[in-house]
């Protein structure tokens, strides 16, 4: 009798296990000759292998420091206090555990954010928020000093213990830096700044973590995954260097460092993103002769991957996005409202984006089993993979020095950064104009009578101007104390002296290019629209015909036609010319087969071009082409073509 241990699933014992052998001769047959590594093997935007099999894999774990759920995060960003209150109560009672106040000038309030220049403003936004009860982060911003110190006066004014608090305090100058192009000191004293600002929220007893490192300008400037993670360790190491230098241990510096890192629209990189950014810093930690401890990972969803156009869409990327955080291991988690590229969510948009983690939460129980990912050859070769890249680019942006500093800083003012992520975006911007990367309902398959979406009703936040009246050398206790005093958001400004600038990161979507010919297409007098001359029966033109309705729709075209003209075996030009005229277009896009193209496309485009029409094709029949273009063909549109390009010729020939 065998001593094994019986199979999970005995009923596999009964067949031979498969070998890769087998596999890929199974594959070589279905693809009769073709290409394996151009149809089957994909890259990332960093040259990743993506396998189409693997087999279970090993390596190290990438665990949170604490297992369970993670928190579920929720936008406190309305300008006025009472508005944002509201919105933050429903929030809470809703099913969140965690505040993000996003102040005014944050670039993560885009254009809004809570307006509260002193501590009773403050304490308007957060009545009835019990704060020893949930997470409360701060949104990164260019006063976010000041930010820091009016929330610990809130505390101190309502008599709570620090130490039972857990705030996150959202110091990153360099995210600053980054966004807005400019601090207001050098960077040493930019540094001795924020050791100062530490130390007394620390004697005040607040744990902390105080310094963010937010990777959200690198990805919305493009950056890839590897691109993404080598920024996170060069921020956070110039952050250890910099609080080093101004006397503070190293572990307590470590232990002062949080992360804020972007869940996107794909699964498997997000997944293993995120597991590579705990291994890398381990690393860090390694190399700094401190023993490993898990860093708590905020996560948000992809502010490049919203679109204005067809937002109900962003609820299935906000979801995948969400999936992919939690797999990954999230330690909190702000989904995007739905419309926030429209404007300031209202209620309805931040109850589906709060309940989409709730239902992975509570119904998918994503939360019980840590670092799922684990064991599975593919995400363990992604994870590894990025680890490589994400270290190499690391070193790359540690070798910089100049009179600026050295590494992130000097990086960042050379342009080297900036250069290194507008080749990425380029990339990027590149495969989403040929649909190479498709965005659904936006680049495919667009909805021209899309409904409309509410957000609420509010202008841009309006901050009022203060002339700073603190002086640098001030305790920021003394600031403290004069914000609980009753003092206002200048007490804690200190006037600009030999600041560092910088050219600060673009933030982008990449859905902007066929969202500007959609906007164009909707303002102009007359909308633009396009006809479909069909050619032959039914059958002959209809995958054609349907690339060019959607591939016009892209840029905001109408198109109408689409019907047969055929007759005896052939088509009837004088019905397709008339119904181009009852049409009322201008540009007129010939659909059909090959064979059609050979046999009628000259005799039709002619026909056309004498009614009036500029006429393009639908195709690229090599063989047939010169004959087309002397009949008056002059522009073709295929898969793979530039559409942004050749919607915007298109948009000028149907107003032409």
């Amino acid at each position: 009798m065998s001593s094994a241990a019986p199979s999970d699933l005995p009923y596999l014992d009964a067949f031979p296990a498969p070998s890769r052998e087998a596999w890929r001769s199974a594959v070589d047959k279905v693809l009769k000759g073709a290409d394996f590594e151009k149809k089957l093997v994909g890259r990332s935007a960093d040259g990743l292998r993506i396998e189409p099999l693997y087999p279970a894999a090993t390596g190290p774990r990438a665990l949170r420091a604490t297992p369970g759920r993670w928190h579920v995060a929720a936008r406190l960003d309305h300008p006025d206090p009472a508005e944002a209150n509201a919105l933050a109560l429903a929030e809470l009672e809703g099913g969140a555990d965690s505040l993000t106040i996003s102040f005014a000038g944050a670039a993560a309030a885009r254009g809004y954010g809570l307006v509260a220049d002193d501590v009773a403003a403050l304490d308007r936004a957060l009545d009835g928020v019990m704060l020893d009860l949930i997470q409360l982060r701060l949104d990164p911003a260019p006063q976010g000093r000041v930010n820091a110190l009016l929330l610990a006066a809130l505390v101190e004014k309502r008599g709570l213990d620090p130490a039972s608090l857990d705030i996150s305090f959202g110091f990153d100058p360099l995210g600053v830096l980054s966004t807005i192009g400019s601090i207001a000191a050098p960077w040493s004293e930019v540094g001795r700044r924020l050791a100062a600002a530490i130390a007394s929220l620390k004697g005040r007893g607040f744990s902390g973590p105080f310094v963010t490192v937010d990777t959200r300008p690198a990805h919305e400037a493009g950056a890839s995954e590897a691109q993404e993670l080598a920024v996170m360790l060069a921020s956070a190491v110039a952050y250890l260097r910099a609080l080093e230098a101004q006397g503070m241990a190293l572990e307590q510096a470590r232990d002062a460092i949080a992360f804020t890192l972007v869940a996107d629209t794909d699964e498997f990189l997000t997944i293993a993103k995120l597991r590579a950014a705990r291994l890398l810093w381990a690393r860090v930690e390694q190399a700094c002769g401190l023993a490993p401890r898990s860093v708590p990972i905020h996560v948000e969803t992809g502010w490049r991957s919203l679109t204005r156009r067809d937002p109900f869409v962003n609820l299935l990327r906000g979801t995948v996005a969400a999936f992919s955080a939690g797999v990954g291991g999230a330690d909190s988690l702000t989904v995007l409202p739905f419309t926030a590229a429209l404007g300031l969510a209202d209620g309805f948009a931040r109850r589906v984006a709060r309940n989409t983690q709730l239902v992975l939460l509570e119904e998918a129980q994503l939360w019980r089993v840590a670092d799922p990912a684990a064991g599975a050859g593919g995400f363990e070769a992604l994870t590894q993979g990025l680890c490589e890249r994400s270290w190499a680019c690391f070193q790359e942006i540690e070798a910089s020095a100049g009179e600026t500093g050295r590494g992130l800083v000097a990086a960042l003012a050379s342009g080297q950064v900036q250069r290194d992520l507008a080749r990425s975006r380029s990339a990027a911007e590149k495969a989403v104009a040929t649909r190479r990367s498709p965005i659904t309902g936006t680049s495919e398959f667009p909805n021209l009578n899309e409904s409309h979406v509410e957000v609420l009703p509010v202008a841009p936040a309006a901050r009022t101007q203060r002339t700073p009246a603190a002086d640098a050398s001030l305790d920021p206790a003394d600031i403290i104390a004069a914000f609980v005093a009753g003092g206002d958001r200048s007490q804690g400004l200190i006037a600009s002296a030999d600041a560092l600038s910088i050219e600060p990161l673009p933030s982008l979507r990449l859905a902007e290019p066929f969202e500007a010919l959609r906007d164009k297409a909707q303002a102009a007098a007359t909308p633009p629209t396009v006809f479909l001359a069909t050619l032959g029966p039914l059958a002959d033109f209809t995958a054609r015909a349907g690339f060019a309705r959607n591939l016009f729709a892209a840029g905001g075209l109408a198109a109408s036609g689409g019907d047969s003209h055929a007759s005896d075996g052939a088509t009837d030009l004088d019905a397709l010319v008339g119904a181009f005229r009852e049409s009322g277009a201008r540009l007129a896009c010939l659909c059909g087969s090959d064979s059609a193209y050979a046999e009628e496309g000259a005799a039709a485009a002619e026909a056309l071009t004498n009614a009036g029409a500029t006429v393009w094709l639908a195709g690229r029949p090599a063989e047939s082409e010169a004959a087309l273009n002397q009949a008056g063909v002059v522009s073709f549109i295929f898969a793979g073509c530039d559409a942004v390009e050749t919607l915007t010729r298109a948009q000028a020939a149907a107003s032409a």
